[in-house]
């Protein structure tokens, strides 16, 4: 429900925008047609977070079938070049090379994580065994150390800033 109502806010945005757009530059009058937009945005909003508050505080996660969802998208692609640079390869090559390998994967309908060392090896000679470790799920998500993303720390940051807004109600 909350996802659908972006499509609202976005077009009040989009109106609004087109509106000032049109402005001269020494325009001093009041405007009239910009109240209705920004009322509308800010009504959307209080509403989708009476909705948004108790659902957060409710929901429960199924860990294993988001786990399995993570590395069924080959998310870990990126990393995989990454690994590959790391052993001497340029990035361009590598993109190239993780690109074989992940329309391979696509052909045998495996996963990164489910390709043999003997199949690496058949696309670059610079994979080794520690190839797993490099491409696992977890690795993946703990290196993503950024505000906003993944990474554990980075989650429980995210947590409690949600915490301490939802507390102010």
């Amino acid at each position: 429900m909350i996802r659908g109502k972006s499509g609202r806010v976005f077009g009040d945005l989009q109106a609004l925008l087109t509106m000032l757009k049109g402005l001269p530059l020494a325009y001093n009058k009041d405007l009239q047609e910009d109240k209705e937009a920004l009322f509308d945005v800010a009504d959307t909003v209080k509403k989708c977070l009476l909705v948004f508050k108790p659902m957060v505080e409710t929901m429960r996660f199924k860990e294993e079938r988001m786990a399995a969802a993570a590395r069924g998208g080959f998310t870990n692609a990126t990393d995989l070049a990454d690994y590959l640079v790391r052993r001497g390869m340029p990035f361009r090559e590598a993109h190239e090379v993780v690109g074989k390998i992940v329309y391979h994967c696509l052909e045998k309908e495996l996963t990164l994580e489910g390709l043999g060392l003997d199949e690496y090896k058949r696309f670059s000679a610079l994979v080794e065994e520690d190839v797993y470790e490099a491409i696992s799920i977890s690795r993946c998500v703990e290196s993503r150390r950024v505000p906003g993303g993944p990474a554990p720390e980075a989650v429980r940051e995210a947590i409690k800033n949600a915490r301490q807004l939802l507390a102010g109600d």
